[in-house]
C-alpha cells in the first residue's frame, strides 16, 4: 500500500510547511488507546479474569433445519468439573428476543432453524471440560429439508410462527407507463459477507449480591444489550449492568446474544463468574452476516442517456431470523436508483426468512447490494449508447434539492458531480513494465502463473450513497456530561469507541470549546445515560453533538462571571490555546486562572430532527442525512486465469467537515478495503444451509498484499447545516461504493457482464483470445 493511502490528498491541500493544529477540531490528534493497542496492553474482553472463574461452552446445532425430539443433559451434568448446564427450560424470562424484531430464541427448544443455533450451554472449571461437556449433551433430531433459496421461501412451509415474509416494500414514484428509448436489464447476486472481527468475541458474567449480574462485553450498544439480557433473565433493568471492555474494532454489530445470554444465565445459576472466549468457528456460526441479495433491474433512458424510469426487484435473504432486516430492506429500496435523478421508479423489495445463517447489520447494509446492481446497469447503458461510463453518470447525477424515489427532498449537500469529476480527472497510474523483476505486479501476486500478454487493464466507476443515523422514525438521542476541575476535563458519554474515533473526537471537542489540554473520556457502562448503538456515524453526529452542547454550557458557566465583571456579553470573549481574551484586548487571562479551583459541569442531550416510516407506496421522509462517494477503480485482469489485481482506487467523498484528517483518511481507507473484500474474496459459503470452512483459511479476507494504492483525491467540505460541526459519516459509503467500482473496472477490462459479487475467476475469463 502506498504512503499516500495514509494521507488526505485534496486539490486544496495546504503546503507541508503550513502550521497544522495540534489539538481541537481539525487536528490529527492520535487515538487515546493507540499506544496500548500497539504495545499489546489494551484490555480486550478475552483478557478478563475474576476470582473463582468458570468457563463456558455452547452446544450448537449441526443441522440447518431439524425438529428437536429430545435434549438429554444427564451425561454432561455428571462429568467431573461441570458446574451447570442450561437449556431453554432454564430461561426464566422472555425466551424469544432479537435486535429490531424479537423472534430469535435464547436456546432452540422445538425447532432448529439454522446451522450453529444454540441449544445448551455449560459452565465448568476448565475450558476443555466445558467443551467436552457441551459435546456430551445428547440431542435427538428429526432432520428436515432446509429452505435455503430465498425465492422458494415465498411458497415454502412457514419456518417461523411469524411466517417467512419479514417485510415487503412496494415503492411507487412517478408514471408507471413511462418508457425510454433505450432499455437495459440485468440479474445480480451479492454474496454473504462476514464481518470477520479480528479480535476474539468474548465476555465475562459476574453475579451480584442483589441477585443481578454484570456482563463485561465488547458491546457496541450496551443499553440495548442490557435490555435484552434483563428480559431473558427475568430481571429489572437496574439489576443488569453492561460494562464495555475494549472493543477491537467493529464493522458490524458485536452483539451476539447466542453467547452473551448463556453467559449471564450460567453466572446466575452457579453464583460464580463465567467467561467465554469464542473460537473462530463459533464466531462464524454465532454472529450475523451481510444479507445475500438477489436483484433484478430494468433501466429506461432516452437517446441522450438521461434516465426515464428504473424498475427493480430486490430480495434479501434474512436467514433464520428477522433481526435488522427491515432496516436493511428500507435502505435497499430507498437507494435502489443510486445518487441519480430518476423521475419514475417502481421498486419491489422483500426480506424473507430461510434456513441460512442469520443476516444483520454490517456496514452499508442494503445500500451496498443495490449499488453494485445499479452501477452495473449504468455501465450497460453507457455501452448500449456508446457513451463513456463516466459521462452517462454525469448526465444523471443528483444534487441538493433533487428528490429521492421515496419523495424525500435531498436537503443536505450532494456534490455528486464534483466527486465524480474529481476521480475521473485524477491521473491514471502507470502501466506495469513487462520485465521479470516486476512480475509481482501481475494478477495472482508474486510468482503468479499469469503471463503479461494475457493481462488487460480496466477502469471503472462507482457512485454510492448511504443514510446516516437511524431511519423511519427511529428516536436518535444521546446524552453527555462534561466536567472540568483543576485544568482537567472529563467526558461521560455511553458512546462506545468502536474504532470510529469517538473518544478522540470527544477530546477534540472539549479542547476546542474550553481550551483545556487534558481531557479524559470515562469508560462506558450502563449506569450512564444511553447513547445508542455505534453504527451509521451516529456517535459523531448525536453523541458528538451532545458533548459539544455540554461543553458549551460549561463554557458559558466559565465566561459569565468574567463577562459580568467587565460589562460585556460572553459572545465577546474567546478561548484560544488555553487563554481567554476579549475582542478589544482589555481582558486576557488563562482558563486555569478563571476556574480558580472551581468545578464546573453540565449535561446535555442531542436529538436530530425526526423522521417517518415509509408508507404503503414506499414514500416518506425516512432519513436524517445522506453521504455520497465516488470511486474510480483501476484493475489488471488476467483474462486466461480470471485473476484480478486492483491497482488503484481513487476516492472522492463529501465529508461535511474534516474533524481529524489522519483519522478520517484511515476510516476511508479501511472502508475501501472492506469493500475490496466483498468484491473479490469474501463469500461465506453455505451449501444447503451449512457454513463451509468457518475459519480464516476458508474465508479469505484481503491482506496487506491485496490492498491497492488508495488515493483520496478530494474531500468536499460543504457543511451539513443540521449536523453538529457540519460533519458527515465517512466509514460506510466507501464500503458501499468500492465493490461496484471494482466490478465496473473488471467489466471494462474483459467485456464480461460481471453480475455477481464476489467476482469469480470464471466471470473474468475471456475465451477466444
Amino acid at each position: 500500500m502506498s504512503s499516500e493511502a495514509a494521507t488526505v490528498q485534496t486539490a486544496e491541500a495546504a503546503p507541508e510547511e503550513e502550521a497544522v493544529p495540534r489539538r481541537g477540531l481539525g487536528a490529527s490528534l492520535p487515538a487515546a488507546d493507540a499506544r496500548a493497542k500497539t504495545e499489546g496492553t489494551f484490555p480486550y474482553a478475552a483478557d478478563l479474569w475474576a476470582e473463582g472463574l468458570l468457563w463456558a461452552a455452547v452446544l450448537r446445532s449441526p443441522h440447518p433445519h431439524a425438529r428437536i425430539k429430545s435434549i438429554d443433559t444427564t451425561h454432561a451434568r455428571e462429568m467431573p468439573g461441570v458446574r451447570a448446564v442450561v437449556t431453554h427450560e432454564d430461561v426464566p424470562g422472555a425466551s424469544v428476543l432479537g435486535r429490531g424484531t424479537a423472534d430469535r430464541p435464547v436456546f432452540a427448544s422445538e425447532v432448529v432453524r439454522h446451522h450453529g443455533e444454540p441449544l445448551a450451554a455449560v459452565a465448568a472449571d476448565h475450558p476443555d471440560t466445558a467443551r467436552m461437556a457441551a459435546a456430551a449433551v445428547i440431542v435427538e433430531y428429526e432432520v428436515l429439508d432446509p429452505v435455503t433459496d430465498p425465492e422458494q421461501a415465498f411458497e415454502a412451509e412457514p419456518l417461523h410462527p411469524d411466517g417467512n415474509l419479514i417485510r415487503h416494500i412496494p415503492l411507487r414514484h412517478g408514471d408507471a407507463d413511462a418508457v425510454g428509448e433505450v432499455v437495459v436489464e440485468g440479474l445480480y447476486r451479492i454474496g454473504r459477507q462476514d464481518p470477520a472481527p479480528i479480535g476474539a468475541e468474548a465476555g465475562l458474567a459476574v453475579p451480584r449480591p442483589d441477585g443481578g449480574v454484570e456482563l463485561y462485553l465488547a458491546s457496541t450498544d450496551p443499553h440495548g444489550d442490557r435490555d435484552t439480557a434483563a428480559a431473558a433473565f427475568g430481571l429489572q433493568q437496574d439489576q443488569v449492568k453492561i460494562v464495555v471492555t475494549g472493543v477491537p474494532g467493529a464493522t458490524a454489530d458485536r452483539e451476539d446474544q447466542s453467547f452473551q445470554l448463556p453467559l449471564g444465565l450460567l453466572a446466575l445459576k452457579t453464583g460464580c463468574p463465567v467467561k467465554l472466549a469464542a473460537t473462530r468457528e463459533e464466531s462464524f456460526l454465532g454472529h450475523t452476516h451481510r444479507h445475500p441479495t438477489l436483484l433484478r433491474y430494468r433501466h429506461h433512458a432516452d437517446a441522450e442517456g438521461k434516465l426515464v424510469k428504473v424498475e427493480a426487484q430486490i430480495l434479501l435473504d434474512a436467514g433464520a431470523y428477522a433481526g435488522t432486516s427491515s432496516d436493511a430492506l428500507a435502505a435497499a429500496v430507498a437507494f435502489a436508483c443510486g445518487p441519480y435523478v430518476v423521475p419514475n421508479a417502481f421498486i419491489e423489495g422483500w426480506a424473507v426468512r430461510t434456513n441460512n445463517p442469520p443476516s444483520g447489520h454490517v456496514r452499508g447494509e442494503g445500500a451496498m447490494q443495490v449499488c453494485a446492481a445499479y452501477e452495473a446497469q449504468m455501465d450497460k447503458l453507457a455501452k448500449k449508447l456508446g457513451l463513456d461510463p463516466a459521462e452517462v453518470r454525469l448526465r444523471n447525477v443528483m444534487a441538493t434539492g433533487d428528490v429521492l424515489p421515496t419523495g424525500q427532498t435531498v436537503t443536505c449537500p450532494a456534490p455528486v458531480a464534483e466527486l465524480l469529476e474529481a476521480v475521473r480527472d485524477f491521473p491514471l497510474p502507470p502501466l506495469p513494465k513487462d520485465t521479470p523483476e516486476d512480475e509481482w505486479l501481475l494478477p495472482g501476486g508474486p510468482e503468479g502463473a499469469g503471463e503479461p500478454g494475457a493481462v488487460r487493464r480496466g477502469v471503472g466507476y462507482g457512485l454510492g450513497m448511504v443514510h446516516m443515523l437511524g431511519a423511519e422514525g427511529a428516536d436518535e438521542v444521546s446524552t453527555a456530561t462534561v466536567r472540568v476541575q483543576n485544568g482537567v476535563a472529563t467526558v461521560l458519554c455511553a458512546a462506545v469507541e468502536t474504532g470510529q474515533g469517538f473518544s478522540t473526537l470527544a477530546r477534540q471537542i472539549v479542547q476546542e470549546t474550553l481550551g483545556v489540554d487534558e481531557v479524559h473520556v470515562v469508560p462506558v457502562d450502563t449506569d450512564q445515560p444511553p447513547a445508542g448503538a455505534g453504527c451509521r456515524g451516529r456517535h459523531t453526529w448525536v453523541s458528538g453533538g451532545a458533548v459539544e452542547r455540554a461543553a458549551k454550557m460549561v463554557r458559558t458557566q466559565l465566561l459569565q462571571p468574567l463577562a459580568h465583571k467587565f460589562g460585556m456579553s460572553t459572545e465577546l470573549l474567546q478561548i484560544t490555546d488555553g487563554k481567554i481574551t476579549s475582542y478589544d484586548g482589555v481582558l486576557s487571562t488563562t482558563v486555569t486562572e478563571a476556574m480558580d479551583g472551581k468545578e464546573l459541569w453540565a449535561t446535555a442531550q442531542c436529538r436530530p430532527h425526526p423522521t417517518e416510516p415509509l408508507d404503503d407506496a414506499g414514500q416518506g421522509d425516512a432519513f436524517v442525512g445522506i453521504s455520497f462517494c465516488a470511486i474510480r477503480a483501476v484493475v489488471d485482469v488476467d483474462i486466461e486465469l480470471g485473476s484480478v489485481r486492483v491497482v488503484e482506487l481513487a476516492v472522492a467523498q463529501d465529508v461535511g467537515r474534516v474533524l481529524n484528517p489522519a483519522q478520517l483518511a484511515a476510516r476511508i481507507e479501511a472502508g475501501v478495503t472492506q469493500g475490496l473484500g466483498a468484491a473479490l474474496t469474501e463469500n461465506l459459503r453455505t451449501p444447503r444451509g451449512l457454513i463451509r470452512h468457518p475459519d480464516l483459511t476458508g474465508y479469505a479476507l484481503p491482506t496487506a498484499l491485496d490492498a491497492p494504492d488508495i488515493r483520496i483525491v478530494k474531500l468536499v467540505e460543504e457543511r451539513d447545516v443540521v449536523a453538529p460541526f457540519g460533519a458527515k459519516a465517512v466509514s460506510a459509503v466507501p464500503v458501499v461504493t468500492s465493490p461496484a467500482a471494482i466490478a465496473s473496472a473488471v467489466r471494462a477490462a474483459t467485456g464480461r457482464p460481471v453480475n455477481r459479487l464476489p467476482i469469480r475467476p470464471q466471470a473474468a475469463v475471456v475465451t477466444g483470445n
